[in-house]
Protein backbone atom coordinates (compact mmCIF):
# COMPACT_ATOMS: atom_id res chain seq x y z
CA UNK A 1 0.00 0.00 0.00
CA UNK A 2 1.40 3.38 -1.00
CA UNK A 3 1.45 6.06 1.64
CA UNK A 4 -0.11 9.46 1.02
CA UNK A 5 1.92 11.42 -1.48
CA UNK A 6 2.26 15.13 -0.86
CA UNK A 7 2.07 16.69 -4.28
CA UNK A 8 1.10 20.15 -5.38
CA UNK A 9 -0.52 21.26 -8.62
CA UNK A 10 0.35 24.72 -9.89
CA UNK A 11 -0.65 26.57 -13.01
CA UNK A 12 1.91 25.72 -15.66
CA UNK A 13 4.19 28.56 -16.72
CA UNK A 14 6.48 29.08 -19.68
CA UNK A 15 9.46 28.28 -17.43
CA UNK A 16 8.03 24.82 -16.62
CA UNK A 17 8.07 23.84 -20.29
CA UNK A 18 11.86 23.35 -20.31
CA UNK A 19 11.65 20.49 -17.80
CA UNK A 20 8.39 19.07 -19.15
CA UNK A 21 9.98 18.91 -22.60
CA UNK A 22 12.77 16.71 -21.22
CA UNK A 23 10.26 14.21 -19.77
CA UNK A 24 8.64 13.60 -23.14
CA UNK A 25 11.98 12.78 -24.80
CA UNK A 26 12.11 9.39 -23.05
CA UNK A 27 11.54 6.52 -25.51
CA UNK A 28 9.65 4.29 -23.05
CA UNK A 29 7.36 7.19 -22.14
CA UNK A 30 6.66 7.92 -25.79
CA UNK A 31 5.96 4.26 -26.51
CA UNK A 32 3.36 4.04 -23.73
CA UNK A 33 1.81 7.41 -24.57
CA UNK A 34 1.77 6.24 -28.21
CA UNK A 35 -0.25 9.17 -29.56
CA UNK A 36 2.52 11.74 -29.46
CA UNK A 37 3.89 14.37 -31.80
CA UNK A 38 5.64 13.14 -34.94
CA UNK A 39 8.98 14.45 -33.72
CA UNK A 40 9.16 14.65 -29.91
CA UNK A 41 12.75 15.92 -30.09
CA UNK A 42 11.67 19.14 -31.88
CA UNK A 43 11.96 21.51 -28.93
CA UNK A 44 10.91 24.61 -30.88
CA UNK A 45 7.66 22.92 -31.99
CA UNK A 46 7.00 21.68 -28.43
CA UNK A 47 7.52 25.13 -26.89
CA UNK A 48 5.42 26.81 -29.59
CA UNK A 49 2.54 24.34 -29.16
CA UNK A 50 2.50 24.55 -25.36
CA UNK A 51 2.89 28.34 -25.32
CA UNK A 52 -0.26 28.53 -27.46
CA UNK A 53 -2.08 26.02 -25.22
CA UNK A 54 -1.15 27.89 -22.03
CA UNK A 55 -2.96 30.97 -23.33
CA UNK A 56 -6.13 29.06 -24.30
CA UNK A 57 -8.86 29.62 -21.69
CA UNK A 58 -10.51 26.27 -22.54
CA UNK A 59 -7.38 24.39 -21.49
CA UNK A 60 -6.47 23.82 -17.85
CA UNK A 61 -2.77 22.94 -17.59
CA UNK A 62 -1.10 22.20 -14.25
CA UNK A 63 2.45 21.27 -13.35
CA UNK A 64 2.80 18.47 -10.82
CA UNK A 65 5.28 19.16 -8.02
CA UNK A 66 6.68 16.68 -5.50
CA UNK A 67 8.70 18.37 -2.75
CA UNK A 68 8.85 21.49 -4.96
CA UNK A 69 10.36 19.50 -7.84
CA UNK A 70 8.59 19.24 -11.20
CA UNK A 71 7.62 15.60 -11.78
CA UNK A 72 5.01 15.94 -14.53
CA UNK A 73 2.00 17.71 -15.92
CA UNK A 74 -1.74 17.22 -16.15
CA UNK A 75 -4.29 19.01 -18.31
CA UNK A 76 -7.88 19.19 -19.50
CA UNK A 77 -8.28 20.09 -23.15
CA UNK A 78 -11.05 20.08 -25.74
CA UNK A 79 -11.08 17.63 -28.65
CA UNK A 80 -14.06 17.33 -31.00
CA UNK A 81 -16.30 19.11 -28.45
CA UNK A 82 -15.31 16.68 -25.69
CA UNK A 83 -13.32 17.53 -22.57
CA UNK A 84 -10.33 15.18 -22.32
CA UNK A 85 -7.66 14.56 -19.71
CA UNK A 86 -3.97 14.09 -20.37
CA UNK A 87 -1.03 13.66 -18.03
CA UNK A 88 2.66 12.92 -18.30
CA UNK A 89 4.85 11.82 -15.42
CA UNK A 90 8.64 11.77 -15.69
CA UNK A 91 9.77 8.14 -16.00
CA UNK A 92 11.91 8.30 -12.85
CA UNK A 93 8.69 8.98 -10.89
CA UNK A 94 6.58 6.10 -12.27
CA UNK A 95 5.06 3.55 -9.91
CA UNK A 96 4.89 5.86 -6.90
CA UNK A 97 1.19 6.78 -7.09
CA UNK A 98 1.95 10.29 -8.34
CA UNK A 99 -0.33 10.15 -11.39
CA UNK A 100 -3.28 8.86 -9.37
CA UNK A 101 -2.77 11.44 -6.63
CA UNK A 102 -2.34 14.24 -9.19
CA UNK A 103 -5.46 13.24 -11.12
CA UNK A 104 -7.55 13.06 -7.92
CA UNK A 105 -6.35 16.56 -6.93
CA UNK A 106 -6.90 17.85 -10.46
CA UNK A 107 -10.49 16.57 -10.49
CA UNK A 108 -11.17 18.66 -7.37
CA UNK A 109 -10.45 21.86 -9.33
CA UNK A 110 -11.45 20.78 -12.86
CA UNK A 111 -15.20 20.28 -12.66
CA UNK A 112 -15.95 19.70 -16.36
CA UNK A 113 -18.00 16.55 -16.84
CA UNK A 114 -18.19 14.34 -18.66
CA UNK A 115 -14.41 14.05 -18.90
CA UNK A 116 -12.77 11.54 -21.22
CA UNK A 117 -9.41 9.79 -21.12
CA UNK A 118 -7.75 7.83 -23.92
CA UNK A 119 -4.88 5.39 -23.56
CA UNK A 120 -2.98 2.93 -25.70
CA UNK A 121 -4.42 -0.58 -25.21
CA UNK A 122 -1.27 -1.78 -23.41
CA UNK A 123 -0.69 1.21 -21.13
CA UNK A 124 -1.67 -0.67 -17.99
CA UNK A 125 -0.33 2.02 -15.64
CA UNK A 126 -2.62 4.67 -17.09
CA UNK A 127 -5.53 2.23 -17.15
CA UNK A 128 -5.09 1.73 -13.41
CA UNK A 129 -4.80 5.50 -12.79
CA UNK A 130 -8.03 6.26 -14.64
CA UNK A 131 -9.94 3.43 -12.96
CA UNK A 132 -8.66 4.46 -9.51
CA UNK A 133 -10.01 7.96 -10.17
CA UNK A 134 -13.52 6.82 -11.12
CA UNK A 135 -13.25 6.64 -14.92
CA UNK A 136 -15.06 3.77 -16.66
CA UNK A 137 -14.07 2.13 -19.92
CA UNK A 138 -16.68 2.97 -22.56
CA UNK A 139 -15.15 1.79 -25.82
CA UNK A 140 -12.20 1.50 -28.16
CA UNK A 141 -11.02 3.10 -31.39
CA UNK A 142 -8.16 2.52 -33.77
CA UNK A 143 -5.73 5.37 -34.31
CA UNK A 144 -2.29 6.00 -35.74
CA UNK A 145 0.30 6.11 -32.96
CA UNK A 146 3.24 8.27 -34.03
CA UNK A 147 5.49 6.80 -31.33
CA UNK A 148 4.93 3.30 -32.71
CA UNK A 149 4.60 4.26 -36.37
CA UNK A 150 1.49 2.12 -36.79
CA UNK A 151 -2.22 1.99 -36.06
CA UNK A 152 -3.11 0.62 -32.62
CA UNK A 153 -6.16 0.24 -30.43
CA UNK A 154 -6.97 3.06 -28.07
CA UNK A 155 -9.17 2.52 -25.00
CA UNK A 156 -11.63 5.30 -24.19
CA UNK A 157 -12.62 6.10 -20.61
CA UNK A 158 -15.30 8.45 -19.26
CA UNK A 159 -15.88 10.16 -15.93
CA UNK A 160 -19.51 11.20 -15.47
Amino acid sequence: MKKNIEIELKCTTQDDLEILFLFQLDEDSNYLAAFTSKNPSDKAAYIKKWTRLLSDEKINVRTILLKNKIVGSIAKFEMEDNAEITYWIGKEFWGKGIATTALKKFLEVEKTRPLFGRIAFDNLGSKKVLENCGFSQIGTEKGFANAREKEIEEIIFKLK
